[in-house]
């Protein structure tokens, strides 16, 4: 009995034992998740940048006893972060240790990238003190940054990174960095009253500003009266000596050619919240590429900030160096672009809407891209008006397309190369004629109401020669059915269409047709003289051609020198000379559509062409672009596309605006 009874009790006392120790259990196991919680909430806030919600995890005491309070302690923090531009705060190696019994320590490391690049690893620790079975941190400074003190203060210089030059082939500027002035008032030196409002309209009338947009300036909230208040980048010349106008020297992007490079070299601007979006590498105050070569080329041409991160003391001391980054200047972009080229090949089109390409057959170099109307890129820099601004956006001409990379149907300037196809492919030869009567033609009655038509009857037995002398469509209409759409595609897919260039301008691939076949025989036949659902950009225009001025080799375009010339074998040198030696015919004969050419003293081969812009197949408004393309037959130096939107609108052909042109790229 007493055995039993004894056994009972130790059992009784086991059970105890083993309750206690559950019950200890449960207690320190819960108080290791509220340790972890308070650490891995510290973790959330920081990478978050959710510093508002710090008094909530430190403790009351460790604010007041470094002298904060806890909006001091919150602005300290988003000061400090968004000042140096933090972004993708990354913590590691998170743990909570005890150190000895009921004192625990939270240790973790810190990384962070800035506006000025990343930061070197960082390690902290602070205690974690219990509070009313929750756990809180003992907040110092030096859970800021490592060796900070209260009263320190973080010094962030930076650097700034030149960006770099875009240049031309002789190494003039198309884009540099030139001084100006950024005019603005100093509100106190406008006086008060009438002679406030005399100096403002002074001010407005002298620098083109409205009084309204001045007196907006003047009235944001950080204006104060012995303040420079910003209003308008200006030249240095117009600088004037006015009360209350005072100057500061700043340099800006500066576009020499303006006008006449604007769509290639494009223009620089302050990032928006739009950019930031799309590149976290960004920060607020960036200056970027905002179209053209400055914006495909940004990376390159904006190099890096470089600049300092500092702890500094209450006397200005530095107490630590926390980054220091050496600055990167942007690179230099060299181009094949010919400025003295560029700007006559601009002026040559006059008022004409339309575009002009110029190509070394050679080497693929491109000497000029000009495109008409065009805007003035120093105004986009400068901080363009709304005025200005709503002028080029509601002009119907489109100044802001860029023409030269627009896709047009290229009339019949195509027909030298469906000579060249079928000179070499046999369908076409030397002595072969199609007996041609009237200006229109049509396969079969099947056609319905569609003919192709023609502009001259003089000749009625057409070879390639004299139909591309007189352009003749029904002669290359009739080309086209006869060599059959395999043949046809199979030649000219070895010029531009559907080829990639690699050139750092966007532009859609030249197209034979919108399907992969025709389906119809009206859409070979318009095909086969450059009309039907073809379309090419002048750029593709003037590569495809380069075959006539190169032994048939077609010659890839270059826009950044140093680019590898490449050249592929397009029809036979045997086709090509005899297409060039007809080109040359266009000119010199006396019913030549580029008799106009005549008078220069130049051995030229060119192509002339129209190109009616048809709402749908035989659908015609009477709209027509103009085209030519031209070179020098002996020297082989240079081709010339230009193209001219509208021409009866115009009044001026591609060709005639052209003539004044010619003489410049002969020298």
């Amino acid at each position: 009995m007493k055995k039993s009874m004894i056994i009972k009790s130790l059992l009784g006392i086991v059970v105890v034992i083993v309750v206690v120790l559950i019950i200890n259990m449960m207690l320190n196991n819960k108080e290791t998740t509220a340790r972890q919680d308070a650490a891995d909430a510290w973790k959330t806030l920081l990478e978050k940048q959710q510093f508002a919600d710090i008094p909530s995890l430190v403790t009351n005491a460790s604010i007041t006893d470094n002298d904060f309070t806890e909006e001091s302690l919150v602005e300290k923090y988003n000061t400090i972060f968004k000042g140096i531009g933090a972004k993708d705060i990354k913590i590691a190696n998170m743990k909570v240790e005890e150190l000895k019994k009921d004192h625990y320590m939270m240790t973790y490391t810190m990384t962070l990238e800035t506006a000025l690049g990343k930061m070197a690893s960082m390690n902290y620790s602070a205690p974690l003190v219990e509070n009313d079975g929750n756990y809180k941190i003992k907040w110092n400074p030096t859970l800021i940054f490592p060796h900070m003190q209260s009263t320190d203060k973080i010094s962030y210089t930076i650097d700034r990174a030149e960006r770099g030059q875009i240049v031309d082939q002789d190494d003039q500027p198309l884009a540099t960095n030139a001084p100006f002035y950024q005019m603005g008032i100093l509100p106190s030196g406008l006086g008060e009253g009438k002679t406030r409002d005399k100096n403002l309209k002074a001010i407005s009338k002298a620098f083109d500003v409205s009084v309204e947009t001045l007196e907006k300036k003047l009235a944001q909230s950080w204006v104060r009266d012995n303040l420079f208040v910003p209003i308008k980048v200006i030249d240095m010349k117009e600088a004037k000596d006015l009360d209350g106008v005072k100057y500061s020297s700043k340099d800006m992007r500066y576009y020499p050619l303006g006008e006449a490079a604007a769509h290639l070299i494009g223009y620089t601007g302050t990032v928006t919240d739009e950019d930031l979006k799309k590149n976290k590498a960004l920060n607020p105050d960036d200056t970027i590429g905002k179209s053209g070569l400055e914006k495909t080329f940004d990376k390159e041409l904006r190099g890096v900030d470089g600049g300092q991160i500092s702890l500094v003391t209450s006397s200005g001391r530095v107490r630590d160096v926390l980054l220091n980054a050496e600055r990167t200047d942007g690179q230099t972009i060299y181009l094949t672009i010919n400025s003295k080229t560029q700007k006559t090949a601009f002026k040559a089109l006059e008022d004409a809407t339309g575009s002009s390409v110029i190509i070394n057959p050679k080497t693929g170099d491109l000497n000029a891209l000009v495109s008409k109307p065009s805007y003035d890129p120093n105004k986009m820099v400068r901080g363009i008006s709304q005025e200005d601004y709503a002028e080029y956006a509601d002009d119907e001409n489109m100044p802001f397309l860029t023409r030269f990379a627009q896709r047009y149907a290229p009339g019949s300037t195509l027909k030298t190369v469906t000579a060249a196809v079928g000179l070499d492919n046999g369908t076409m030869t030397e002595t072969k004629t199609h007996k041609i009567k009237g200006l229109k033609w049509q396969e079969s009655s099947e056609w319905g109401s569609y003919y192709v038509t023609r502009l001259h009857d003089d000749v009625s037995n057409v070879d390639y020669k004299s139909a591309l002398i007189y352009s003749d469509n029904i002669f290359f209409a009739k080309e086209g059915l006869e060599m059959g759409e395999k043949k046809l595609r199979e030649g000219f897919n070895k010029f531009a269409f559907g080829k990639d260039f690699n050139l750092p301008i966007s532009m859609k691939a030249a197209q034979i047709s919108n399907e992969k076949t025709f389906n119809s025989d009206i859409l070979l036949a318009d095909t086969a003289y450059g009309q039907g659902q073809v379309l090419m950009s002048p750029i593709q225009q003037a590569v495809s051609y380069t075959a006539f001025a190169n032994d048939g080799k077609m010659t890839y375009p270059r826009l950044v020198k140093g680019t590898k010339v490449k050249m592929t074998q397009a029809v036979s040198a045997e086709s090509a000379h005899k297409v060039r030696a007809a080109m040359q015919q266009v000119i010199k004969h006396k019913g030549g559509t580029g008799n106009t050419l005549k008078s220069l003293p130049y051995n030229l081969a060119a192509k002339t062409g129209t190109a009616e812009i048809k709402q749908k197949q035989g659908v015609y408004d009477g709209t027509e672009n103009s085209f030519v393309l031209v070179f020098n037959a002996d020297k082989e130096d240079y081709l010339l596309l230009t193209i001219v939107e509208d021409h009866k609108k115009t009044g001026r052909s591609a060709i005639e605006l052209s003539k004044s042109l010619i003489p410049v790229l002969e020298k």
